[in-house]
């Protein structure tokens, strides 16, 4: 029974689908998309797709768009191969393709309409259907201009932060703010945005959008933007602007005063600055003061500048140091504040050497220097001699078995280790007495008759010594610490020869004097003559060796008790060799074998030699 009624009820569902396949198969249906999209200036194809029963043909095809009235506007009628266009408008930019497809091009926004395609199949009827052809255009970027005058914390009015415009798209976008990267929403008494949307003459939109906010002391770091927010092929796109930031106003809250380099560093004859800053916007005015007495304070605004609050002092000193103070003004809301800082300037002062003992010291004595200085820090002595040696380090140097050489100017050295560059010296001269000592003279000294030379006396001593000769000329005199020099040009004579000359130096404590020995100095013709006879004796002498030793090898001469030989009277043979010596200078050799052997020798035994070379 069941069965045979799910029977029933199953043939009677295939029998109304049958029929309603049937009456659908019998009917003209038009297909086409919902929707397409094309950029402005682009081409757009709008498919048309249609069944008529029977494949029968069509009879016609009619394209309408419709208007902002909501009529229906015919493009164009197709009668089989025949295309009648009806619409000026698009003249010129509508093409209709075999598969009935109707492309429009040269799009334009103002082409953003529905469009409708109507087919005519005689007995079959006519049938339709719409496509809504939609047209974008990209916005160009955002452009954004931030308040130029600057914004107050302390307006009442919500103040104006920046402008975004979007220019030339469609459909027209939105605009969204930004602070920081976080979206800004209106709020009531706090953030407005307001709105404006224009449609150009071209169809395409221009979109302006301002934001107005209060503002704190923290925004003065803040960036703002803004987002365009677009649709483009069913998806939404954005694009940024430009991050700007605005000038915000606001009072001081705190002042700082400090010195510049740091005062802990300051020294005597530093330059050096007071460097006031206040966390306002703008700055404020500045002022400083120096306290002189207890409630009175010295003004010194004219010496600084009032707009960067800088003071300038140049070459500080002692009377520098005291207590400074900066005093600033807000035009805004009239109110002041002040910051005080303490100057300190380190410096040394009252050197004072003494020297134990202090009375004129002597040549072997003992002396002890002592330094000392005052300064707010802590200090450190050096000595140092007169080529700025360092000779001892602390506030004492002692100095035994003193000589004229060791009088010199030694300078105490005060540094201040805590204060790079804080130093001081002051020298005291160590002078030791006692009477002249003649340390150096030209002695003795060749010269030759009337010949013009040059004495040479040098001595050391304190006081300083004058210098005297016992003989004319014209002298010259030259000091250096404690030395004295005296050069006396004379010419010499039969009298200064024999004599020779006398350097007296006196002071106050004692008189030296030492002999200046001039000897007579030989011509230079006679000397040369000398050495010629040398070199000539050398010569022969080396001869002579050459040839005895020469016949001693062939064999000619014999060695031992036989081959002595009377040379005393030789005997003129054929089988004998004899060699005579003899020498032109007779007179001069006599001299050189006199000087050599302490002794005299004939002239005949100086001048003639003969040696017997005989087998």
């Amino acid at each position: 029974m069941a069965g045979g009624r799910w029977a029933a009820g199953l043939a009677l569902g295939w029998g109304c689908c049958l029929l309603l396949c049937c009456a659908a198969a019998s009917k003209l249906e038009v297909s086409m998309p919902a929707v397409v999209e094309v950029e402005s200036g682009g081409t757009a194809r709008i498919e048309c797709n249609f069944y008529i029963p029977g494949n029968d043909s069509y009879t016609y095809i009619n394209w309408f768009y419709i208007d902002h009235r909501n009529n229906r506007v015919r493009l164009c009628h197709i009668t089989g191969s025949e295309i009648l266009e009806e619409n000026v408008d698009y003249k010129g930019r509508l093409s209709v393709g075999e598969d009935k497809a109707l492309s429009i091009s040269r799009v334009t926004v103002l082409d953003a309409r529905t469009f409708v395609c109507q087919v005519g199949a005689g007995s079959h009827g006519e049938g339709e259907n719409r496509t809504e052809l939609r047209v974008y255009k990209v916005p160009e970027a955002p452009e954004i201009t931030a308040n130029p005058g600057g914004i107050s914390v302390q307006s009442s009015d919500i103040p104006q932060i920046a402008q975004c415009v979007s220019r030339n798209s469609f459909p027209h976008p939105n605009i969204t703010w930004h602070k920081n990267g976080e979206k800004l929403q209106p709020e009531d008494k706090m953030v407005k945005i307001p709105t404006t949307l224009t449609r150009e003459s071209s169809g395409l939109y221009t979109v302006s959008s301002t934001l107005f906010a209060h503002v704190t002391r923290e925004d003065r770091n803040s960036l703002y933007y803004c987002t365009v927010h677009y649709w483009l092929r069913g998806q939404i796109r954005t694009v940024e602007s430009q991050r700007v930031n605005v000038t915000v106003f606001y009072p001081a809250e705190h002042v700082k005063l400090q010195v510049m380099p740091s005062s802990a560093l300051v020294k005597e004859g530093d330059d050096i600055k007071l460097v006031c800053e206040a966390d306002g916007n703008p700055a404020p005015v500045f002022s400083f003061y120096k306290r002189e007495l207890e409630n009175s304070w010295q003004d010194l605004t004219s010496l600084a500048d009032t707009n960067s609050g800088v003071l300038n002092l140049h070459g500080v000193n002692k009377s520098s140091s005291g207590l400074y103070r900066c005093q600033t003004l807000d035009l805004d809301d009239m109110r002041q504040m002040e910051k005080d800082v303490e100057l300190v300037v380190n410096y040394i002062e009252g050197i004072r050497v003494k020297m134990e003992p202090s009375s004129p010291l002597q040549e072997g004595d003992s002396v002890r220097l002592s330094c000392d200085a005052h300064s707010p820090v802590a200090l450190d002595y050096q000595w140092r001699d007169e080529k700025g040696r360092k000779v001892a380090e602390g506030n004492q140097l002692f100095l035994s078995n003193l000589t004229f050489e060791t009088s010199s100017n030694f300078s105490c050295k005060v540094i201040a280790p805590s204060v790079p560059g804080l130093e001081r010296s002051k020298q005291v001269a160590v002078a030791v007495q006692g009477k002249p000592r003649i340390v150096a003279i030209s002695s003795p000294l060749y010269v030759r008759q009337d010949e013009v030379v040059n004495l040479t006396c040098k001595a050391i001593a304190f006081p300083r010594p004058s210098v005297h000769w016992n003989v004319n000329g014209t002298a010259h005199e030259y000091v250096e610490n404690q030395h004295i020099a005296s050069n006396l040009t004379v010419r010499v004579n039969h009298d200064l020869l024999r004599a020779g000359a006398m350097c007296r130096v006196s002071n106050a404590l004692g008189v030296s004097e030492k002999h200046i020995q001039l000897l007579d100095q030989k011509t230079p013709e006679s000397k040369g003559v000398i050495i010629v006879a040398i070199i000539v004796c050398i010569l022969v002498v080396a001869v002579l060796g050459s040839v005895i030793y020469f016949l001693h090898k062939k064999g000619k001469i014999s060695c031992g008790r036989a081959g002595k030989q009377d040379i005393t009277k030789p005997e003129a043979r054929k089988d004998k060799i004899v060699v005579e010596v003899k020498s032109d200078k007779l007179s001069e050799e006599a001299g050189l074998l006199q000087g050599a052997n302490g002794e005299k020798r004939s002239a005949a035994h100086q001048s003639e030699k003969y040696i017997d070379l005989r087998n």
